[in-house]
């Protein structure tokens, strides 16, 4: 039997339903070419693309790949830039019905290689601009590459096929491939802060439902809607929030390559930007470099997530655009997005909002091994249940077993929801600093040390110490750094300031200056490399 879809086409069946219920992450895609054809969907750089060109050439890439052998359930690894050849290759391995496993393009070849042998993707798609990348991932698994993107006047018979070319030649395929919904649709992996990464398995249904509740639930995005994509495609936040949202709208999506805070506010004024997606580093270097006299009058919603933004970070950048930031909160085994700031329901700086739309949170004992749920105002680990929740991890069921339990995800956060239902991420619970036995959140350190004026970033972890278990440590960076003053000298001010204004197992004994806090590639502060390279530096000095 051969079913129609929307956008699709003449109905040629290339893949069998898995179930009577069918659903296609790509069809987020194909849906607003088919009501919208000539409506613009993406712009990065002079690159303009409607709608309908831009399905008509993700069915040509789908034709391809189909060509060099890629079949529906297969998985293909995704290395490329925020760039349109991204969301060509996204769309048409989704068209297949296959799996894609995005791999940041920050990583190193031996990184890269762990996610693409974990996942089992046979084909790696590698922009030329990461070539490098690709290629030693390729060569350190045997899998097949290909590329994405134009290869210039300089070739060799030693290069990979070309993916972009290849599709120039070949007849698009008619329509999507049919999927159930709880089949696989990409494969995350997790940033790896507390171990190797996993490969979190989410399913059509969660991203798509995702990108339905974010576009129209926890806000009103309509069609004639701008959205700069600076952040990166490869991870959840963007993809989702960002990419996926943006094109269930059927609006535009502006993409910048690599994020630049400068050129960031400069394409929101030429293109009259409406919506901004970022992590709050992103805000706090835009707010840094944002010329005196800059406006951004068409800039009306700012997400912000992938960490805890501070509160001053939030109104100071409110007040000097004139906008808004809502921040919300997820991971990637929740699609991302769990909860968020939404005006239908209110807002509450410091906060991470409401639940989306057929989704629950709830606060549990953090150390029971069931799910005990606590009354409101109870500090303890946040749990998820609904549509967004992961499938589980590939090929690790002690820790999906671990992760889902009596239904909820554990997310291993601390949190606490108040009487009105707006939830509060107090820290990780595996970030948690335990000083002389008492437990010190680095999150509540990390936003009172931020009012400090002479702190612009600032990241706490906990050292070992032989008396007290661990000593609280803030490493910063500075914001200014007056004639005669040394690192030292600012470190006792900040102490002796931290001192009086945090109880006494709180405050930091120790301030360290670096000059850019170490970000993964979702721009999360990698605080277990801090941590790593304050106890390396320690036993060098004292070596010598």
């Amino acid at each position: 039997m051969t079913t129609n879809h929307p956008g699709t086409g003449t109905g040629e069946a290339i893949g069998d339903a898995s179930s009577s219920t069918s659903l296609s992450l790509a069809s987020v895609l194909a849906e607003p070419a088919r009501r919208t054809p000539e409506a613009l969907a993406v712009l990065e750089g002079r690159e303009r693309v409607s709608y309908g060109e831009l399905w008509e050439q993700v069915r040509g890439h789908a034709a391809a790949l189909r060509g060099l052998g890629v079949a529906t359930g297969d998985r293909v690894a995704l290395v490329a830039p925020n760039v349109a050849d991204f969301v060509r290759a996204y769309y048409a391995v989704q068209t297949l019905g296959a799996v894609v496993v995005p791999v940041p393009v920050l990583l190193v070849p031996e990184e890269a290689a762990h996610l693409v042998s974990d996942s089992g993707a046979k084909v790696i798609l590698g922009h030329t601009s990461q070539l490098e990348l690709a290629r030693g991932c390729a060569e350190r698994t045997g899998a097949s590459l290909v590329t994405l993107g134009s290869r210039g006047s300089e070739r060799s018979d030693d290069d990979p096929p070309s993916l972009t070319e290849l599709a120039e030649d070949v007849e698009p395929v008619s329509h999507f491939v049919t999927r159930g919904p709880q089949d696989p649709a990409v494969i995350f992996y997790t940033s790896g802060t507390t171990g190797k990464p996993k490969g979190a398995i989410l399913t059509h249904l969660n991203m798509v439902m995702n990108a339905t509740v974010n576009a129209f639930d926890a806000n009103d995005t309509s069609s004639s809607d701008w959205v700069l994509g600076c952040l990166p495609l490869f991870h959840v936040f963007g993809q989702t929030v960002s990419m996926n949202t943006t094109f269930r709208a059927g609006a535009t999506l502006v993409l910048q390559p690599r994020f630049d805070p400068l050129q960031a506010l400069e394409l929101i004024r030429e293109h009259g930007i409406t919506h901004f997606n970022g992590v709050p580093t992103m805000y706090t270097r835009m707010l840094e470099v944002a010329p005196p006299e800059m406006r951004l009058p068409s800039l009306r919603l700012c997400i912000s997530g992938g960490a805890a933004l501070p509160v001053s970070v939030l109104e100071r950048f409110n007040e000097r655009f004139e906008t808004q930031i809502l921040e919300g909160y997820g991971l990637s085994e929740t699609s991302p997005t769990a909860t968020v700031n939404q005006p239908s329901i209110g807002t509450r700086a410091g906060t991470v909002g409401h639940p989306l739309w057929g989704i629950d949170v709830e606060i549990a004992d953090p150390d029971s091994e069931r799910i005990e749920l606590l009354p409101r105002g109870s500090r303890g680990e946040v749990v998820v249940r609904g549509h967004n929740v992961f499938a589980g991890y590939l090929g690790n069921p002690e820790a999906t077993r671990a992760a889902l339990v009596d239904g909820w995800f554990r997310t291993g956060d601390i949190g606490v929801r108040d009487e009105d239902g707006f939830l509060s991420i107090v820290d990780r619970k595996k970030e948690l600093i335990i000083r002389n036995g008492y437990n010190v959140y680095p999150r509540e350190v990390e936003e009172l040390l931020l009012e400090h004026p002479e702190l612009a970033q600032v990241a706490v972890v906990g050292l070992p110490d032989s008396t007290r278990g661990e000593e609280i440590c803030a490493v910063a960076v500075h914001a200014t750094l007056s004639a005669g003053d040394t690192d030292q000298s600012v470190s006792d001010r900040v102490v002796e300031w931290a001192a009086n204004r945090l109880a006494a197992h709180k405050y930091p004994r120790r301030v360290v200056f670096t000059d850019e806090l170490p970000l993964g590639p979702s721009h999360k502060v990698l605080k277990r490399e801090l941590r790593e390279r304050i106890i390396r530096e320690e036993q060098q000095a004292s070596q010598n």
